[in-house]
Parts: C-alpha cells; sequence; structure tokens
C-alpha cells in the first residue's frame, strides 16, 4: 500500500528557508516519479516540482532557483528544499505518487 507523509512545514520570514520531506512508501523507490504540489488559499493546486525517472527534476517557473527536489533512496525520502521564500509561496504542500497523496504540510511566509 503507497503511503505518503509530509513534514517540514511551518512559518518563516520572507527571505527564509525550510526543507519539506516526503517519507514514501512506495514501490520501486528509486525508480518512482514523486511530485511536490501545492495549493495556496483561494488557488488551485499546482505542481511544484517534480523528481522523475533517472534523476530528472522539473519546477514550476515561479520556484526556479529557489526550490529544489532531492530524493534519498537509503530512507525512500523525497525532500524539497525552500529557499528566499516569498508570501505567495504560503501554501499547503503535497506529496503525490500516480494516484495517491500525503495529508500535506503547511508553509506560512510572512513578516
Amino acid at each position: 500500500q503507497v503511503q505518503l507523509v509530509e513534514s517540514g512545514g511551518g512559518t518563516v520570514q520572507p527571505g527564509g528557508s525550510l526543507r519539506l520531506s516526503c517519507a514514501a512508501s512506495v514501490r520501486n523507490f528509486s525508480d518512482a516519479n514523486i511530485n511536490w504540489y501545492r495549493r495556496a488559499p483561494g488557488k488551485e493546486r499546482e505542481l511544484v516540482a517534480v523528481s522523475g525517472y533517472l534523476g530528472t527534476t522539473l519546477y514550476h517557473q515561479s520556484v526556479k532557483g529557489r526550490l529544489s527536489i532531492s530524493r534519498d533512496t537509503t530512507k525512500n525520502t523525497i525532500y524539497l528544499q525552500m529557499n528566499d521564500l516569498k508570501p505567495e509561496d504560503t501554501a499547503i504542500y503535497y506529496c503525490n505518487e500516480l494516484e495517491y497523496w500525503g495529508q500535506g504540510t503547511q508553509v506560512n511566509v510572512s513578516s
């Protein structure tokens, strides 16, 4: 059974950093495409970053250069390093693989 558990959210000031983690119990973790999505208040859910097969990564244009996705195959964990955070990054961040979703972790960026 697939299980995705996010952690690492919190409240930071603009310009601050956070690292989100997604502990993923999925089949063939090293080959799985695992994504980070976010849903901001009053907005549609959007794809933020993808960690794909053979180490490929993709990013939403708005986060390029500030967010970085990586995986640790020894821990079956996907990370989202978030730097230079902006108020518009405030959202619930979700880990996703195929039709499976985690419960989300809240990120607030506010002065």
